[in-house]
């Protein structure tokens, strides 16, 4: 391709692209303009554009929306359209996922092509070829050894896996682009690793900046003679040299660590007056194994060691260069299984005055000298956390430092425990006690308990009123690798949803589960931008004449033996549309005509009406709140996707809407019509309160289909039009992010 006259904008802000070029539109040409639209150098993002230099192979590893398939389309285009004599191998996991993805789709070489340049695909040949002579070919990964003979320049191979022995990439090979989002680690889960490794690591997968550091509760520490932490805080020898390691490389690579310390130390190696205990004498315990004990605010000898603890660790983090970020990790006084808060230790009675009311379950109703218990519970959690604070401080005087609070939402606002909130979220820590606060909420965000979510947000700025711009989220994580495939999206989700409530600081917890699951952030918001819709409607009624055709995509392969295999690529059918003989009048062909140049052709999508499809009754019928069943209640979720079934058994095909008519969404829980809820855009129904466990929750709608022009010219004969011919208007259905 030439460098055309805009070329600055390549490295100008994508998000400021469209602006500079209607600025300047009186300064080019109509033909630049039209170059301009399919020169993928104005919109692309760093890991997009092919990499500088003399390379072989070029590896985009990222997850839906990084925008892979437009990436490879386009870098096939550029080699195509610059040598007329290049052959290129197209490889797909089938024939089927090649023509329909690589070739045929959204992202794929024929909507990515202008239209003077745009190959002409073969499928019987399986062959593209470009009018400059350039040719590509089709493989299936399936049949490996078609790939034997044909002699290729040049080869884009999607969705490609490796296995058998020792298939793996050399260490480095992998790169992605930072996306804003930051990462956590822990010295207890990366204590036998190199810090080179993690560094490397969270690097490669795209993040960058500050980075969350929890330095853990059972290795880090000198033990004594007797199995104990020694009282002074010191450091064992290993822990101080792997972590004076570990900050020299983040000042050289850009990572900014932020050291978090909890209240946490490992039971076997915590003396017993530092911890928490219940009203009959039982010491606070996780629930992991061997389990944790939990230091007592109460207790001087143990807060005392953890100012000793972070004042060693903020040195280090000094004698490396670094700035000093400090995080006081998930500060509480512990809550049994049964409801039994741990604020009976000998030191927190001595502090209650010594006969402090007893508690046995904060399940159960409290009085009101219970609750007056509890506020001094938490008056005695919020001076700990300042004394800690205040020795991060000092240790990092006379260079300014940055304290932060973690709030792990599920237990300090537990529903069951309604009066928690007393003795851990205190009023000691409302802003500006703290230069930062951070909020986690992984339990309730796996379980898709919205409702509970959205209360603890709303409860947290009430009480704390830190501003949005002073407030931090954690996402994740995924305890067993057999949930990752249903629960990463749902933390992903929940950083999109940080983002919306104006959360710009948003962090992944944590790097082993990321690297064990192969996660890699989902930009939905990117995607969508990439994606234009115009949410209006098709201003002309398509009519009974009109065509509309579902497409499934399927691979079949037939044996030697004359027998099928069959393999269905889409859950979902696409459809395709063609409206031009609902046109009846050259008044309508003049509205078709405007609506087409306002879409751009098929850049922006719309609605359709789809004359044969557009009601959750039947296929026309008028909605009732009973038609078609979203989901079951499960007493936490309250989101739920608006969808059709088309057939009865537990096998039907669902179609998920994402375009309803907000006026005609009915619901029903239970068979009753409840009317606590909001639709959100996407098609999604969220419920003030979650609905109970085992209750079918249905809903009615009529529904839009989103659509865009299938093509970017549109042919309209004047001669044939006159003598009543239909033009041809061929639309085709956008799949949109779910």
């Amino acid at each position: 391709m030439h460098e055309p006259p805009l070329g600055f904008l390549y490295d100008a802000d994508p998000s400021k692209t469209e602006q500079w070029i209607g600025a300047l539109a009186d300064r080019i040409t109509r033909d630049e303009r039209d170059e301009m639209a399919h020169d993928f150098r104005y919109s692309a993002h760093a890991g997009q554009i092919a990499p500088p230099g003399d390379w072989r192979v070029w590896l985009v590893m990222g997850g839906r929306g990084f925008g892979k398939t437009r990436a490879g389309a386009e870098w096939v285009r550029s080699v195509a359209e610059s040598d007329g004599t290049v052959r290129i191998a197209l490889v797909g996991a089938s024939l089927g996922e090649a023509r329909s993805v690589m070739v045929e789709g959204e992202s794929g070489l024929v909507a990515c092509s202008p239209p003077h340049c745009r190959p002409l695909f073969e499928p019987s040949l399986h062959r593209l070829r470009w009018p400059n002579g350039a040719q590509a070919f089709l493989y299936s990964a399936a049949e490996p050894e078609s790939l034997r003979g044909p002699q290729h320049s040049h080869a884009w191979c999607d969705e490609i896996a490796c296995d058998g022995e020792r298939a793996m990439l050399e260490t480095g090979d992998v790169l992605l682009p930072p996306y804003g989002i930051g990462i956590a680690t822990a010295y207890d889960d990366a204590c036998n690793q190199a810090p080179a490794r993690l560094i490397r690591n969270a690097r490669a997968l795209g993040y960058r900046g500050e980075l969350i550091h929890y330095v853990g509760m059972s290795h880090f520490f000198r033990l004594g003679s007797d199995g104990l932490a020694t009282p002074d805080g010191a450091l064992c020898g290993p822990a101080r040299a792997w972590h004076g390691n570990f900050f020299t490389l983040c000042a050289a690579t850009g990572f900014v660590p932020i050291v978090s310390l909890s209240f946490e130390l490992l039971a076997q190696h915590c003396p017993d007056s530092w911890q928490q205990r219940t009203d009959t004498g039982a010491p606070a315990r996780t629930g992991w194994e061997p389990p944790s004990a939990l230091l007592s605010p109460a207790s001087a000898p143990a807060m005392g060691w953890l100012q000793a603890v972070a004042r060693r660790f903020v040195a280090l983090a000094a004698e490396a260069g670094l700035p000093i970020r400090f995080q006081i990790g998930e500060p509480w006084w512990w809550i049994m299984p049964d409801g039994a808060p741990c604020i009976y230790d000998s030191a927190a009675v001595e502090a209650f005055g010594g006969d402090p009311v007893p508690i046995a379950s904060l399940r159960q109703p409290l009085d009101p000298a219970q609750c007056d218990l509890l506020d001094r519970a938490g008056a005695l959690l919020a001076a700990a956390t300042d004394g800690i604070a205040q020795a991060v401080r000092d240790a990092a005087s006379p260079a300014e430092c940055t304290v932060m609070l973690l709030v792990f939402a599920p237990t300090v606002l537990d529903p069951a425990t309604p009066e928690a909130h007393r003795a851990n979220l205190p009023a000691g820590w409302a802003w500006p006690a703290y230069d930062r606060l951070q909020v986690e909420d992984y339990d309730w965000l796996t379980a898709g308990a919205d409702a509970l979510r959205r209360d603890a947000f709303a409860a947290i700025d009430r009480r704390l009123a830190y501003p949005m711009q002073q407030q931090d989220y954690l996402a994740g994580f995924v305890l067993n690798p057999g949930d990752a495939a249903a629960l990463w999206p749902a933390i992903d989700r929940g950083l999109d949803q940080a983002a919306q409530r104006g959360i710009a600081r948003r962090f992944v917890w944590a790097l082993p589960q990321v690297a064990r699951d192969g996660y890699v952030r989902l930009n939905q918001l990117q995607e969508e931008q990439v994606q234009p819709f115009d949410d209006v409607l098709y201003p002309l009624a398509p009519g009974r004449d009109a065509g509309a055709s579902p497409e499934f995509s399927t691979s079949v392969a037939v044996m030697a033996s004359g027998h099928e295999r069959r393999n269905a690529l889409w859950s979902d059918a696409r459809l395709h549309f063609d409206v031009g003989p609902g046109i009846r009048s050259e008044a309508e062909l003049g509205v078709l005509l405007a609506f087409f140049r306002a879409r751009r052709g098929a850049a922006r999508g719309f609605r359709l009406s789809d004359p044969f499809d557009h009601s959750s009754h039947a296929m026309t019928g008028t909605p009732t709140p009973h038609d078609q069943r979203i989901g079951t209640g499960d007493g936490h979720t309250t989101r739920f996707r608006l969808v059709k079934r088309y057939g009865e058994s537990d096998d039907a095909q669902i179609r998920p809407i994402t375009r309803p008519r907000a006026g005609s969404v009915a619901v029903s829980v239970a068979g009753v019509v409840v009317h606590e809820w909001t639709l959100e855009p996407g098609g999604w129904v969220v419920f003030a309160a979650p609905p109970a466990a085992g209750t079918r929750v249905c809903a009615g709608f009529l529904f839009d289909v989103p659509v865009r022009f299938a093509q970017d010219r549109l042919d309209v004969n004047g001669a044939t039009f006159a003598a009543g011919e239909a033009p041809s208007v061929p639309l085709i259905e956008v799949r949109e992010a779910s």
